[in-house]
């Protein structure tokens, strides 16, 4: 059917709004480990993020009050970062505690600083409005970080895409067996055929698909002593700033796929999509998964395989979104893979206030 999608155009910087009063993810811990600030635009807000001495975590603006010199330019000090033009010393709470060669810091300077969490090794920032500067609500849990059964590493890549263009390709696992043909895809009709199930509650989306007696694709058979045919799920869940999927197998016929306690091979992943501009994002994900059954680590080639599908999908968004701006504004269809799209799409434009550009007008 013919739906009111409109592609998104070159936007001209902050014709965007984005959803506020959200935590959204800025880092992760270990990029902080290292004795420089980290420059980081976030929802077209320059930002720096260090980490003090004592072991804080920190972000502020990234420019200096006195000459608008990057504050990212400069060194992390015991008793914040001083900026590497005039030497000016700020806090972590963004007040100049220093100028050098002068007594009295006067009360205006200082730069305006955001609250930063640090959780389940996730840097968390809060974008509020004007009434909501202070969070409203602790960030959220990521337990799989610190489960004892799981092994996870993550990574950071940059797109040159909107964000809502990557909630679209993790909201429909379908596209697996047509773009991840080497890895995680497997027989592209089992993936259109999935059973499929899809729930709302409040802003957040659930999308669930099993795909029983089904082949192992490349990564799974690898990582995995599958005795033959396998049942697989993909569990998707999506909040505003990130999105949280759950995918494995068992041996087919062998467990239950509503059993939370279901064993077999498991990989949860982690996916920070945060706006940096319009029309580019950040993406901030990690891999978690289970040992072998013999004990073995998998770790290593699971990480390195769910890096390749990622960057396929990569090519595959920019080239959508590159593709759009080339043909402009025209009708598209929508297929019954796009119900979850969908429904965030409406999701982020109810909070945002802005005309619906989902997928579809009638799901």
């Amino acid at each position: 059917m013919l739906n009111t999608f409109k592609p998104l155009q070159s936007p001209e910087q902050g014709d965007i709004v984005f959803a506020l009063n959200q935590w959204y993810i800025a880092g992760f811990s270990w990029e902080l480990d290292h004795a420089a600030p980290l420059a980081r635009t976030l929802l077209n807000k320059p930002i720096v993020l260090f980490r003090t001495p004592d072991g804080r975590a920190a972000a502020l603006e990234d420019r200096c009050c006195h000459r608008s010199l990057p504050l990212s330019f400069g060194t992390i000090e015991a008793r914040g970062l001083r900026c590497g033009y005039h030497g000016l010393l700020f806090g972590a709470d963004g007040a100049c505690l220093e100028i050098p060669g002068q007594d009295k810091v006067p009360g205006k300077c200082r730069v305006p600083a955001h609250t930063l969490v640090e959780k389940d090794r996730i840097l968390w920032i809060w974008f509020g409005d004007a009434d909501h500067s202070t969070p409203l609500q602790d960030p959220p849990d990521y337990p799989w970080h610190a489960d004892p059964r799981y092994e996870f590493r993550g990574d950071v890549y940059h797109y040159e895409a909107p964000y809502q263009l990557i909630h679209d390709n993790l909201l429909d696992l379908s596209h697996l067996g047509y773009v991840h043909l080497r890895t995680i895809g497997g027989d592209p009709s089992t993936h259109m055929q999935a059973e499929m199930k899809v729930e709302s509650a409040g802003n957040s989306v659930r999308v669930v698909r099993h795909m029983r007696e089904s082949k192992p694709p490349a990564t799974y058979a690898a990582a995995w002593p599958f005795a033959d045919r396998i049942d697989r799920w993909q569990e998707i869940e999506f909040e505003v700033s990130h999105l949280r999927i759950w995918t494995g197998a068992v041996d087919a016929n062998t467990e239950s796929l509503d059993d939370p306690a279901r064993g077999g091979f498991h990989m949860r992943g982690l996916h920070g999509v945060t706006p940096e501009t319009d029309s580019t994002t950040h993406y901030f994900w990690t891999m978690s998964t289970n040992r072998r059954p013999d004990g073995g680590s998998n770790m290593d080639q699971v990480f390195e395989q769910t890096a390749l599908t990622f960057e396929e999908d990569k090519i595959v968004i920019e080239a959508q979104y590159h593709n759009q701006q080339r043909f402009g504004a025209g009708p598209q269809i929508d297929i019954h893979v796009d119900v979850g799209a969908n429904r965030a799409r409406r999701i982020i434009a109810g909070l945002t206030k802005a005309p619906t550009i989902s997928l579809s007008s009638t799901r």
